[in-house]
């Protein structure tokens, strides 16, 4: 509105002006006074400009890892610097940041064991919920045991953890921060992605070869897809019409079209983890992490259209947890056996830096 009225008085003077030189052949003067006003209108204006510029650089994007040691990384993704580290008392397993870019979700467990899962003892943990802007603790929420994953709904209603060892979900309203309901899945439910209509979660169940479809409207498991062994995450489309799944125990993606549950698998690198599907829809990069004793470090891309690998690009060892950014212009891996993030450029597929992250980086998420 103040840009609008000043656009509407420098009009007004300019057009002063043009009159005022139509007359000047009879009084050769001009008011000086024109003059003055306009320039300090348009100096006003080049302030404001300047203003909004400093603002938009002011908003700065970061992306954050989950570190199994006990902390959550804050990297700035334009220097690709760890601006701060959060310690936190226990295990780090995953992390999301909310839709409104405010807040970070992490799920926590008192101890790990190798891939972040317990060795059947039951884990009462929690899920904790960070400012963006002042790395503040905001809220804890006491969930399953062993929870895994946590994902926000897009409308921000809802965040979502999965807990592993009992075999459920926790649904936490992001009003008060309270489990509203607990739903039952299939065997050891791991990562997961929810529709962009916020209607639906597709639960990977790493102990059989299931994903669980929840409704999280009438808050219930709706049925079961049969993807293949031990599936590690899924992502789905953003038109809601295609899924993908890691199959750790197959070395594949498996590719799923949601109208007909029909299932297509696709070659990748030995022990995929997470997987994640870039913002056109047209790419699924596929984290294959391996094991301690053997790591993989590659990360596989698969066409999603024509169902064929394009590209594997090598980056470091035990890649896990991957993520791309919202321009689509870099893919970021966490190597959880040494420590690092590297940084992918999409157009060229290969590693252009790797940074160190201390503490076994395991999930991985970006601000928009």
């Amino acid at each position: 509105m103040k840009k609008a009225k000043k656009v509407i008085l420098i009009s007004f003077l300019a057009w002063g002006v043009i009159l005022a030189g139509c007359s000047s052949s009879e009084s050769e003067e001009e008011d000086p006074t024109l003059k003055e006003k306009a320039s300090v209108t348009v100096i006003e204006d080049e302030q404001e400009g300047k203003a909004e510029e400093t603002a938009e650089a002011s908003a700065v994007q970061y992306y954050y890892t989950a570190n199994e040691g006990g902390s959550i990384s804050k990297i700035d993704a334009a220097t690709n610097s760890v601006e701060s580290s959060i310690e936190v008392e226990g295990s780090v397993h995953n992390v999301q940041v909310s839709p409104d870019g405010k807040m970070i979700g992490a799920t926590v467990v008192p101890s790990m064991g190798g891939h972040g899962h317990s060795d059947g003892k039951e884990m009462s943990a929690k899920a904790l919920f960070y400012s963006i802007e002042s790395d503040e603790l905001i809220q804890v929420v006491e969930v399953g045991n062993h929870p895994a994953h946590i994902v926000f709904t897009e409308d921000g209603k809802y965040a979502v953890v999965t807990n592993n060892e009992d075999n459920t979900i926790s649904i936490i309203d992001m009003k008060n921060f309270t489990v509203i309901d607990t739903v039952n899945t299939g065997k050891g439910p791991h990562g997961f992605r929810i529709s962009d209509n916020s209607k639906k979660a597709y639960i990977a169940n790493m102990g059989e070869d299931t994903v669980s479809v929840v409704d999280l409207e009438s808050m219930a498991e709706e049925k079961r897809i049969k993807v293949g062994a031990a599936p590690v995450t899924t992502g789905v489309t953003s038109d809601g019409k295609t899924l993908v799944a890691t199959l750790n125990g197959e070395n594949a993606l498996a590719i799923v079209d949601l109208a007909t549950d029909k299932v297509e698998k696709v070659p990748v690198g030995t022990g995929p983890a997470q997987v994640y599907i870039d913002v056109k829809d047209q790419f699924a990069y596929v984290a294959n992490q391996g094991t301690e004793e053997a790591p993989s470090k590659t990360v596989t891309v698969i066409n999603l259209a024509a169902k064929n690998v394009t590209a594997e690009i090598e980056t470091g060892k035990g890649s896990h947890g991957v993520v791309s950014s919202p321009d689509n212009k870099r893919v970021y891996v966490t190597n959880m056996f040494e420590d690092t993030v590297s940084i992918i450029d999409i157009v060229e597929n290969k590693v252009i830096e790797t940074i160190e992250v201390k503490g076994i980086p395991n999930g991985i998420s970006i601000t928009e």
